[in-house]
């Protein structure tokens, strides 16, 4: 089964994690590392021979445009995490719509692709804003990646269904959560980012195969650039838990995508998107 593969493009001072210690304002000033890391995982996708999706913010786009190119040059797809980070929460519908028209004019004038999938910084798609997807219908998009079907602390909607499925009636957008499994009536984060860094290998690797072989579904998995960059800056200020949650085994990222590329078959989502839009049909 092919799994669908994505990275979130986003610097590590934009990370939630530092939303309330890092403010917007002070984003120019710091050191940026977004391009260098980018392109390591562009190395690192090279040698194992698979094709991803990025999820970009406007933001980095528009101060690193050739990086752009560079991933759709590579043949990966191009798809929008919004102009700057902001969580749709905080978002009016109006301002929404907004962020995510500008973010996709840039995105396609710079990459040359069509971007018809999107991933809402933090999974900020929730119970509280069913008008996204109503906007992304209306605007257009064949796929969100952008629920976290989980209880956390930073966000989720547990009630929301743990694969692929239709947000809006009467239109064919599909909504691809993120990879969850269950074990003793509960359902857990195990579609990457810190989840993969901070529990066994063993964890990831049990819970992609019980969506594959068990539930007979694609995982989604995701990563960010930053998380394969143990020398990048630390943020003395943040909170205790956030700092172990962005820095604990950074070191070790590296080798264990290597080790998930070759145990499990990866792709674009848009690709995993348009097979599940024809499953649900």
């Amino acid at each position: 089964m092919r799994n669908a593969l994505s990275v979130d493009i986003e610097d590590w001072f934009q990370v939630g994690a530092f939303e309330k210690t890092i403010a917007r304002d002070d984003w120019d000033g710091l050191e940026s590392r977004v391009t260098r890391n980018s392109d390591a995982v562009l190395a690192l996708f090279k040698r194992a021979e698979v094709k991803a999706t990025f999820f970009t913010l406007g933001w980095v786009a528009e101060r690193h445009p050739a990086l752009i190119r560079r991933i759709a040059e590579a043949g990966h797809e191009i798809a929008s995490h919004g102009w700057d980070h902001k969580r749709v929460s905080a978002l009016t519908p109006t301002a929404f719509r907004a962020d995510i028209a500008r973010t996709r004019t840039l995105l396609e004038q710079l990459s040359g692709q069509r971007v018809t999938g999107y991933r809402a910084p933090s999974f900020s798609i929730d119970a509280r804003t069913p008008w996204a997807h109503e906007i992304l219908a209306a605007e257009g998009y064949a796929y969100s990646s952008s629920v976290a079907p989980i209880v956390h602390d930073h966000y989720g909607w547990p009630d929301a269904p743990r694969f692929a499925f239709r947000p809006v009636k009467g239109s064919a957008l599909i909504e691809l959560p993120v990879t969850t499994a269950r074990i003793a009536g509960r359902t857990l984060a195990a579609g990457g980012g810190g989840f993969f860094r901070l529990l066994p290998y063993r964890f990831s690797s049990w819970a992609i195969r019980q969506a594959n072989d068990a539930a007979k579904r694609p995982a989604i998995f995701y990563f960010h650039p930053w998380e394969i960059d143990p020398a990048q800056p630390r943020v003395g200020a943040a909170p205790i838990r956030s700092k172990l949650r962005h820095y604990s085994r950074l070191g070790t990222m590296e080798a264990r995508l290597e080790r998930l590329f070759v145990e499990f078959r990866w792709g674009r989502t848009d690709a995993v998107a348009a097979a599940e839009a024809a499953r649900l049909g």
